[in-house]
C-alpha cells in the first residue's frame, strides 16, 4: 500500500477567536510555532486501507453505513482503533511505534514524550499539526476553510453532501495539496481535549490525563454546516467510542 503524504514544512501560525468566526471553544488567541517539518495524510484515510488493517489483524470492519466502501474516508473508528492503524503502518515499515498501549507518545527508543519531534513512527496529528496544515501552513492565504473562504469549493458539509460522506479528493485542496481538511469527515487528532493556552506555545501537545479522557477531532463533516467546518472550529469525542461522522487521517515526523 503506497502512501500518499503531503510535506509540511515548520513554521508558525496564529490560533484566532474573531467575531467571524464565532465558538468559544477556539479561545484565547496564541501564537503557535512548530520548529520542525512532518507529512500528514494527502487524503483522509479510506475504507480501503482501513480494511486492509483489518483483514492483516484480524480485526472487525467498521460499518459504511451501507454508502460504501472502497475510497470514501473510513469512519465508525475510535480514537483507539485510528491509533492502532497507525502503529501497524510503522511496523510494516520497521519504524519505531509511536503510541504505547496507554495512547502516550513515544520517540525513537520507546520512551514516553510529549514532543511530537521526537516521534519516528506514524500516528495522528497534535492539534496544532492538523491546523497549521489545514491552514495552509507556510503558504498560507488566510482563508476561513481548508483550501478557499467559499465553503462548497473545498468541503463536503450538510448543504451539498446528500447526506452522506463523499470519495476522497473530489473537491479543491488546500495551498499544500491537502484534501477534505473541511468537511466529509471530521478527524481525530493525538491531543486530549483542553482549554487552550493564552501565551505562546511551540510544538504543543496536551497528553496530561488518562487515557480514557476525550481527544480533540477537527475538521467537521458531511453532516454539519459551514460554520463547523471552518479551520478554527474544534471538537472533542470519547477515544473509546465510535461515531458515523468521525474518522481519521495519518502524520509522520520528517526524520
Amino acid at each position: 500500500m503506497a502512501l500518499d503524504l503531503v510535506l509540511v514544512e515548520k513554521g508558525s501560525f496564529t490560533k484566532r477567536t474573531t467575531r467571524r468566526d464565532g465558538y468559544y471553544r477556539k479561545k484565547p488567541t496564541h501564537r503557535v510555532t512548530l520548529t520542525y517539518d512532518f507529512y500528514i495524510g494527502k487524503y483522509e484515510t479510506t475504507f480501503d486501507e482501513y480494511d486492509a488493517f483489518c483483514n492483516a489483524t484480524g480485526r472487525s470492519k467498521p460499518s459504511d453505513s451501507r454508502w460504501g466502501r472502497g475510497q470514501r474516508p473510513v469512519k465508525n473508528v475510535t480514537w483507539r482503533d485510528a491509533i492502532a492503524y497507525c502503529n501497524w503502518l510503522s511496523e510494516k515499515e520497521k519504524l519505531p511505534r509511536a503510541y504505547n498501549g496507554k495512547g502516550k507518545l513515544l520517540d525513537k527508543d520507546g520512551r514516553v514524550t510529549t514532543d511530537p519531534s521526537k516521534v519516528v513512527g506514524y500516528r495522528l496529528p497534535t492539534e496544532a499539526e492538523w491546523e497549521y496544515a489545514a491552514r495552509g501552513g507556510n503558504k498560507s492565504r488566510g482563508y476561513q476553510y481548508a483550501g478557499s473562504s467559499t465553503v462548497g469549493d473545498v468541503a463536503w458539509y450538510k448543504d451539498n453532501s446528500g447526506g452522506k460522506t463523499q470519495e476522497v479528493g473530489k473537491k479543491a485542496p488546500n495551498e499544500l495539496g491537502l484534501y477534505d481538511m473541511s468537511g466529509n469527515v471530521w478527524e481525530w487528532c493525538s491531543d486530549l481535549y483542553g482549554n487552550y493556552s493564552s501565551s505562546a506555545q511551540t510544538n504543543p501537545y496536551n497528553n496530561n490525563s488518562t487515557a480514557d479522557s476525550s481527544r480533540v477531532d477537527r475538521g467537521g463533516s458531511w453532516y454539519y454546516s459551514a460554520t463547523y467546518v471552518r479551520v478554527a472550529y474544534r471538537d472533542y469525542y470519547s477515544p473509546t467510542r465510535t461515531y458515523y461522522r468521525l474518522g481519521f487521517r495519518i502524520c509522520r515526523t520528517v526524520p
